[in-house]
């Protein structure tokens, strides 16, 4: 314990642990929602779109993250158009975006003069190296998700289970179709630092498939959902700092680890309640 305390002492790994709080908030609410609606692939392709707004904010010399930001949320509004619009697949939209983001970013990065920049922290991510400013961001996007999600609880509890009673309601679906899936790339871009791109959809469904081992109530996951995300985050995190390994990797990690513990008990305890009734007469 005297260790764990000496750990807090230094400023980075303060902002590590903010940063994991945020991240669990964010991924927690916004999680939930994406495995409800059952588009995890979508959240995936906004993922890897966000590259080229990497790339591209390279190339221009501003902030990659800046770039993935307008990237994520015109690519979450473009597969909205193409699917709805444009008469196109929803898989092929996103296959098409996905991959167009990441060709894009790779042929930026290339194009920017003078050495190729470190990808490492964007796509593994390194929660380690989390600046205040990172912080401020992350904690503009925690609270617009957190008074979204409770002003308009309700209305995504429709939107995501029976989105047609929603529309013979009169509910402004396809307007909170957009809100959210923008709410959904805000969050992902959020958590690049955190745990980097190709790890981040991992932190979206995770912790709801803990939740879900014990609960199918659509609020108690999603307070489930942010409690276990921060356990796996802090567990990774220290798991990370202790044998100078990748953060984002150590956390998913956790992650998986702790949802295979509490299934394989969850089983057991099945399995032992089963044999435990008493044979009918």
């Amino acid at each position: 314990m005297d260790s764990l305390a000496s750990i807090f002492q230094f400023g980075f790994f303060q902002n590590a642990f903010w940063a994991a709080l945020m991240a669990s908030i964010t991924c927690g609410l916004v999680g939930t929602y994406i495995v409800s609606r059952r588009i995890v692939f979508i959240s995936g392709g906004i993922t890897h779109a966000s590259f080229g707004g990497i790339g591209l904010g390279y190339f221009l010399g501003i902030n990659p993250i800046l770039g993935a930001l307008i990237f994520g949320v015109l690519s979450a509004l473009g597969i909205e158009f193409f699917t709805r619009k444009a008469d196109v697949r929803e898989d092929s939209a996103i296959a098409m975006l996905w991959a167009f983001g990441m060709a894009i970013g790779i042929i930026f990065v290339y194009l920017t003069p003078g050495y190729a920049p470190n990808l490492m922290s964007y796509l593994f991510g390194n929660i380690l190296t989390v600046s205040a400013g990172n912080l401020l961001f992350m904690g503009l996007i925690t609270l617009a998700v957190i008074a979204f999600f409770i002003t308009f609880f309700r209305m995504i509890l429709f939107v995501s289970f029976d989105e047609e009673f929603a529309l013979t309601n009169n509910a402004p679906v396809r307007l909170f179709n957009l809100v959210l899936i923008s709410l959904v790339a805000l969050t992902i871009v959020m958590n690049i630092r955190v745990v980097g791109i190709i790890l981040v959809m991992s932190l979206l469904t995770i912790p709801q498939a803990i939740s879900n081992i014990f609960t199918r109530n659509f609020g108690t996951m999603m307070i489930l959902s942010v409690i276990f995300a921060f356990i796996g985050s802090m567990a990774g995190l220290l798991f990370s700092y202790s044998f100078n390994i990748p953060s984002g990797a150590s956390i998913i990690f956790a992650l998986v680890i702790l949802f295979g513990i509490l299934k394989l008990g969850s089983i057991g305890l099945e399995r032992l309640g089963k044999n435990m009734r008493l044979p009918r007469v």
